[in-house]
């Protein structure tokens, strides 16, 4: 038995001085999360109102035209058509008008349009002093490359400048819209 226990302790002793000489491998990509808000000198209903239908996107300056199916409907879709021809699909995943909120996913888009995977977002209307309103926009992601070793333009950093510049221009935009009457 004494001669086991020592045969188990060389072996798990060989096989730790092995695991530290042999160099470790980088897992591949983090989910990567942006949240951005902003907040706008308008009622919540009035914000709703601009957003809060999933086959409307005009408020975001790069999409020319949104078409869908199943209106706000859970599993509705939308093709977005941005300045330049590019297309971006998305579905609807979660839709709580009672909230002021929704959430979908894009479900095809070219890296080099927005370079992410594997992307869901959601949009939210919540209420502000003194009768304004925020809105907030968070997503999460994968970067553009799903292996290791990413070009510059694919990898996590290139994403969450992608994602959080839209978001901020997007929302930005639509405080300009909705306070000026627009």
């Amino acid at each position: 038995m004494r001669t086991t226990t020592k045969a188990v302790v060389a072996a798990l002793t060989v096989a730790g001085v092995a695991a530290a000489l042999v160099p470790s491998w980088a897992h591949g990509p983090t989910r990567q999360k942006v949240r951005e808000s902003i907040e706008i000198n308008v009622p919540q209903a009035k914000v709703w109102a601009a957003i809060g239908n999933f086959q409307d996107m005009s408020w975001l300056a790069p999409v020319t035209k949104t078409e869908g199916e199943k209106g706000n409907e859970v599993g509705a879709t939308r093709k977005l058509t941005l300045q330049g021809g590019a297309t971006v699909d998305e579905e609807l995943y979660k839709y709580e008008p009672d909230m002021l909120s929704y959430s979908y996913r894009i479900t095809a888009v070219d890296v080099k349009v927005l370079p992410v995977t594997n992307y869901s977002s959601t949009l939210t209307v919540s209420p502000a002093p003194d009768g304004k309103s925020k809105v907030e926009w968070a997503g999460a992601f994968y970067r553009g490359f799903p292996n290791n070793d990413p070009p510059p333009e694919l990898s996590d950093e290139a994403a969450v400048k992608a994602v959080s510049g839209l978001y901020k221009a997007g929302l930005e935009g639509l405080k300009k819209k909705l306070e000026s009457g627009s």
